[in-house]
């Protein structure tokens, strides 16, 4: 496998791992969490979420071919709490990922050597690729926090719990022998 192979599986297993700490995190959360900020300059996880998806959906949609801001984007709105149950919120989560992930798998080694334009600014694929990891990986970040505080003693950990490092660690080790 060449470079650019390997780098498209990694960010790829990378992106689906954040994804999964998303998932995890909102399926402990009931409709009134996923509403909650601590003031009104604040973000809700559903704001989160929607804005997440928006940017994938604009993103990532005719990838390599179309600036990333589409003009059919709202990014004001995204910032509306507007989704009304957790249901809405899912469907909306899911279908960010689904543009995202689908265009990132149908990326080839030729394509990471290319640009793209992210509001009439030239970007390399591989740069543009990195952006959304810190910018996904930070509003997931975020999402975790808010979930850790709204659940405190309920919160079901999303790695290794407190107290069992050495003991992940022996047996990561003994799996790995």
């Amino acid at each position: 496998m060449n470079i650019g192979e390997t780098y498209l599986e990694i960010v790829q297993k990378r992106f689906k791992s954040v994804k999964e700490l998303g998932d995890k995190t909102l399926s402990q959360l009931d409709n009134e969490q996923l509403h909650w900020a601590i003031h009104e300059e604040s973000n809700s996880i559903a704001v989160i979420v929607k804005h997440v998806s928006g940017n994938m959906i604009s993103r990532w949609t005719d990838f390599l071919t179309t600036d990333g801001e589409k003009a059919t984007r709202n990014r004001d709105d995204e910032f509306t709490d507007s989704l009304q149950t957790k249901e809405e919120i899912m469907t909306v989560w899911e279908q960010g990922w689904q543009v995202f992930l689908h265009a990132l798998q149908g990326l080839t080694e030729a394509d990471l050597q290319g640009f793209v334009t992210i509001r009439g600014e030239q970007h390399s694929v591989i740069d543009a690729i990195e952006r959304q990891m810190s910018h996904y990986s930070l509003h997931v970040g975020q999402i975790v926090y808010i979930a850790k505080q709204l659940k405190g003693s309920e919160w079901q950990t999303l790695s290794i719990a407190r107290g069992q490092s050495q003991a992940f660690t022996e047996s990561m080790l003994k799996k790995h022998q």
